[in-house]
C-alpha cells in the first residue's frame, strides 16, 4: 500500500494489562502492550493476542520505552532485545514503539526513540514496525521524524482526521471507554498483506 493513498478506515483498539478481556465485534486489528523497559511483561498479552486472532483480527504488539537524558544507548538496545524476545509476535504481526512521557515525567529523547526503532528493525526485519506518538510530541521541531514503517498518531478528535502534516497509518482518536483507533487501509486483507510483507 502506498502510504499517501486514500483508503477506507479499518477499526481497532489497543489494550494493556488493565484490559484483560475485550469485545472483538467490529474490530479489524488489536494492538497489545507486550513489554515496558527491560523487566516488565504484560501478564495478559498471550490471552489478549489469542482472543484477537480468534476473531480474525490483525495483531500488533507494542513496547513502552523507558528513557531520558543520560541513559546510555546500550540500555535502549537492551529494551529492544527484551521486547522482541518477550512479545510473542508471530509472522504477520505488527510491532510498535510507544513513545511518550512516563508516569514520572521522563521522556525518551528523539535519539533514543530512533535507536530503539533501528535495533528492532535489525532484530526482526521480517516484521512491520510503527511508531506511536501523540500529536504534540510528534510535531515538536526537536523530535525528528523517523517512524520506521509508519506513524501511529494519537490525537483525540474525529477518527481519521488527526492534525498532523504528512502520512500516518493508524490514528488513536479516543481513550473512552478504551483506546480506539482507525487504520488507513482499504480492507482487513490489505492490512494483513502489508503487515506480512515486512
Amino acid at each position: 500500500m502506498v502510504r499517501s493513498e486514500r483508503a477506507a478506515m479499518l477499526h481497532g483498539i489497543d489494550v494493556a494489562s488493565y484490559n484483560p478481556t475485550f469485545e472483538t465485534e467490529g474490530l479489524d486489528f488489536v494492538f497489545v502492550k507486550a513489554t515496558e523497559g527491560r523487566s516488565y511483561t504484560n501478564p495478559h498479552r498471550a490471552g489478549q493476542a489469542a482472543r484477537a486472532r480468534h476473531a480474525g483480527c490483525v495483531v500488533g504488539f507494542y513496547h513502552f520505552l523507558r528513557g531520558g537524558r543520560g541513559l546510555r544507548p546500550a540500555r535502549i538496545a537492551a529494551q529492544a532485545r527484551y521486547f522482541v524476545e518477550h512479545c510473542g509476535a508471530e509472522h504477520g504481526d505488527i510491532l510498535a514503539l510507544d513513545w511518550e512521557t512516563d508516569p514520572k515525567g521522563r521522556l525518551p529523547t528523539s535519539r533514543q526513540k530512533d535507536k530503539f526503532l533501528h535495533e528492532v528493525k535489525k532484530l526482526r526485519p521480517g516484521h512491520r514496525l510503527v511508531l506511536y506518538a501523540n500529536r504534540d510530541l510528534w510535531t515538536r521541531k526537536s523530535t525528528g521524524h523517523y517512524d520506521a514503517d509508519g506513524l501511529w498518531i494519537a490525537d483525540y478528535r474525529k477518527a481519521g482526521d488527526p492534525l498532523v502534516h504528512g502520512d500516518w497509518l493508524f490514528h488513536q482518536y479516543t481513550s473512552k471507554p478504551l483506546d480506539k483507533n482507525v487504520a488507513k487501509f482499504k480492507s482487513r486483507d490489505a492490512l494483513r498483506h502489508w503487515a506480512s510483507s515486512g
